[in-house]
């Protein structure tokens, strides 16, 4: 440790700071990185529907979604109590989700975010102090960067939720969606079938049943109302 005593006693304090800076965070990050790639630190989302989630009476939505996500819902809902009642409405601008208010959903403080800015901070400001001996320069510089990684790493949590979220299928987004009966459901709640249905681009596979006075066979078209205990999905004949 000879030497490393002789190079630090050559250093300026201002040197020395910034050293204290970046050696540290360098070293939190990469055990941070270590801890990431094997996994330490990563949990999953289970699907946890409502039991008492569904839908009451009749209802028909039609999406329709252009570039600029413009949806028309038309709804003929029958209410619990036999009275009914119509909703129109039409062209609601939702965005397409990349506006500048995802700048609002960026979390910069996070643990990750602040160990990079003061890793880069440290070591931008390390070198920029060699090359121009300039305390100030320095400053401003590993600032800059610091600031700037740390909006990358913030950017970079953000779209790895996003995407963590779209591979997460959430059950209670099956009521009232399409399906296809591929093993017979015996009537009145009976027994299990199993159905095939569409979620967005994906065709998933769930046990079923039906409240019908009668059984629906194989390839029947059905209609998610209602989703009980343990995942398995209430059908209707469409």
């Amino acid at each position: 440790m000879e030497w490393f005593t002789e190079w630090w006693s050559t250093l300026g304090g201002f040197e020395q700071a910034l050293y204290c800076i970046a050696l540290p965070a360098t070293a939190i990050l990469l055990i941070q990185t270590i801890m990431i790639l094997f996994g330490f630190g990563h949990d999953g989302t289970g699907v946890n529907p409502s039991d008492t989630s569904g839908f009451d009476g009749s209802t028909d939505i039609d999406f329709d979604v252009s570039t600029d996500v413009d949806v028309s819902i038309d709804a003929d809902v029958s209410g619990t109590d036999g009275s009914e009642f119509e909703t129109d409405v039409s062209d609601v601008n939702y965005g397409d989700g990349s506006s500048s208010g995802d700048i609002g959903t960026l979390n910069f403080f996070t643990v990750q975010g602040v160990i990079t800015f003061f890793c880069v901070f440290g070591w931008a400001g390390i070198v920029t102090h060699t090359l121009s001996k300039s305390a100030v320069a320095a400053v401003i510089v590993g600032l800059i960067l610091g600031l700037a990684a740390m909006y990358g790493v913030a950017k970079v949590m953000q779209v790895s939720k996003k995407l963590a979220q779209n591979g997460t299928l959430n059950v209670k987004n099956l009521l009232g969606a399409p399906g296809t009966v591929y093993l017979v459901i015996p009537a009145d709640g009976d027994g299990k079938g199993k159905v095939n249905v569409s979620s967005g681009e994906r065709l998933v596979e769930f046990d079923a049943i039906t409240d019908g006075n009668e059984p629906l066979p194989d390839g029947t078209p059905v209609r998610v109302i209602d989703i009980r205990s343990g995942n398995v999905l209430v059908v209707e004949k469409v």
